[in-house]
């Protein structure tokens, strides 16, 4: 079952990090003045970093929305290996100043979860699809199409947040997980999708159109 929280601006996930830059920051200055200026950078990173703002759901039943905030670093046919099928493949590249929520991009109910250990190279690369950590949903539409969402860690993403399984049913635009630090999200579409973005267009979670299902 999906653990529903009210948008808080700031993401839970981020919490005890916050709090501890900001001790060690008033802490030093205490101690030591301006000396604790990199512990007040990092207590901003921090804010900056776990931000989570509420978004409007735009599209329509058969729309496929952002599921993250981020730049297009790929759109091609490749193939799904978690359902085993041809599919269109559209990926989102986080860097560390985007906003790190994880939002369902389509409205369904979660058929299966799968989870794979793996690598932390940079998720700007391609290969970050098959080598790195990463937690992958098969939703299917209210339509009956499916489409497999994935998590994937990056360079300096340790931990990926997941908090759904299968059976739930999402709406699209409701948060779902988290990635800290830098990552990517991947979407396995069916080869018959529309696509509405481009390579290196900018998108923001559910608000930005990636695709619509016939």
């Amino acid at each position: 079952m999906l653990k529903v929280y009210p948008h808080p601006i700031i993401a839970r996930e981020g919490w005890p990090f916050i709090a501890v830059a900001l001790g060690a920051a008033v802490a030093v200055t205490w101690e030591c003045g301006w000396w604790s200026l990199p512990l007040w950078l990092a207590f901003v990173f921090c804010v900056q970093f776990f931000r989570d703002p509420p978004r409007p759901v735009h599209g329509h039943a058969g729309s496929v929305l952002a599921p993250a905030d981020g730049r297009i670093v790929a759109i091609e046919p490749a193939r799904d290996p978690w359902q085993e099928r041809e599919a269109l493949k559209v990926s989102v590249f986080m860097n560390v100043f985007n906003v790190h929520s994880n939002r369902s991009p389509v409205d369904g109910i979660v058929v299966r979860r799968w989870y794979n250990p793996g690598a932390f190279i940079n998720a700007a690369l391609d290969k970050a699809s098959v080598e790195n950590e990463r937690n992958a949903l098969h939703i299917r539409t209210t339509s009956g199409r499916d489409i497999t969402c994935v998590q994937v860690a990056g360079l300096i993403a340790r931990r990926i947040l997941c908090y759904v399984d299968a059976g739930a049913t999402l709406a699209r635009g409701q948060r779902y997980g988290f990635i800290r630090f830098g990552s990517r999200v991947d979407l396995y579409l069916p080869l018959d999708a529309r696509v509405h973005v481009v390579i290196g267009q900018k998108v923001v979670a559910t608000t930005t159109l990636l695709a619509e299902l016939p």
